[in-house]
This record gives structure tokens, sequence and C-alpha cells, in this order.
């Protein structure tokens, strides 16, 4: 405000005759405003370039920090694409490894469906080989029954008294015996 009064108390220099500020408009424009600009530029021009300056710094800043953010999700992306990978590949040895075990156990019940199949033959024939000879055993005591009583029957009705005597010492002769 000091400096308001400066001027006007050097107009009222300027109007006794001495020197002052013109304050006709039109007439001073043209100086008013290159000495308005003039202040404008070097005053302004520190302040504007702070400004512009710490509005650069922000920008730059600003960059690096989405620089910094897109590597972290490049780095991020890279990593989780590796573990994709990872878990895919682990996906397919497991898979491989149960189709593995599954051929494995297949195998393993066929071969034991066979080995239970030939024991069941065997068994089997066994049983049958046992059955037959039961049955030819059985057969042959029937025959052998057959055969002694039609003996029996037979000696009863061939052999008299005297025949059986000399039957009986024949045997007993044979078996080392004398009477």
């Amino acid at each position: 405000m000091g400096t308001f009064w400066l001027l006007a108390s050097a107009h009222e220099a300027a109007a006794e005759g001495g020197f002052g500020l013109n304050l006709d408009f039109f007439e001073t424009n043209v100086i008013n405003l290159a000495i308005v600009i003039g202040l404008l530029f070097y005053l302004g021009q520190k302040v504007l370039g702070n400004i512009l300056a710490q509005r650069r710094a922000e920008i730059e800043e600003a960059i690096a920090d989405a620089e910094r953010r897109q590597k972290e999700a490049a780095a991020q992306l890279a990593d989780r694409e590796q573990k994709l990978a990872q878990a895919q590949a682990e996906a397919e040895r497991i898979k491989a490894q149960a189709a593995q075990q599954a051929e494995k156990a297949r195998e393993a019940i066929l071969a034991q469906a066979e080995k239970d199949l030939a024991r069941l033959k065997a068994e089997a024939g066994k049983d049958l080989n046992a059955a037959q000879e039961r049955a030819i055993a059985e057969l042959r005591q029937r025959v052998t029954a057959m055969a002694l009583e039609r003996a029996e029957s037979q000696l009863k009705t061939q052999l008299d008294e005297g025949k059986q005597q000399k039957l009986i010492d024949n045997s007993i002769a044979m078996l080392g015996g004398s009477r």
C-alpha cells in the first residue's frame, strides 16, 4: 500500500511541473502493460518455474510409480504363469501316474482272476478225480461183494463135506501149518 501512496505523491509532483505518472489509461496502456508483463515475467518466472518443476516432479513420480507397478504386475504375472505351468505339469504327472496305477491294478486283477480260475479248475479236476475214484472204489466193492456172494453161493452148491475138508487142509498147508 505504501507503493500506491508513493505513486500518488509522484502524480502530485508532476502536476506541479516535475516528474510524475500519467494516469491516462489510453496513453499509458502500452507502457503499463509492458511493466505489468515484465513484473509478472520477472516475479512469476520463479513462482511458475517452481509450480512447473513441482508438477513435473509429481508427473515423473507418478510415471515412475506406474512403471514400478507395471513391473511388479509383470513379475506377478510371470510368477503366476510359472505356477500355473507347474500346476499343469503336476496335474499331468498325477494323471499319468493314476493311469499307470490303474493299468497295474487291472493287470493284477486279471492275473489274480487267472490264478483263481486255474485254482478253481484244479480243484474241480481234483474233485472230479476224487469223485471218479470214489465211484470206481465203490464199484469195485460192489463187484467184489457180488463176486464173493456168487462164489459163496457156487461153493455152497458145489462143495460137499469132503471137498470142504480137503480145501481147508490145503489152505492150512499153504500157510505153513500142518495138521
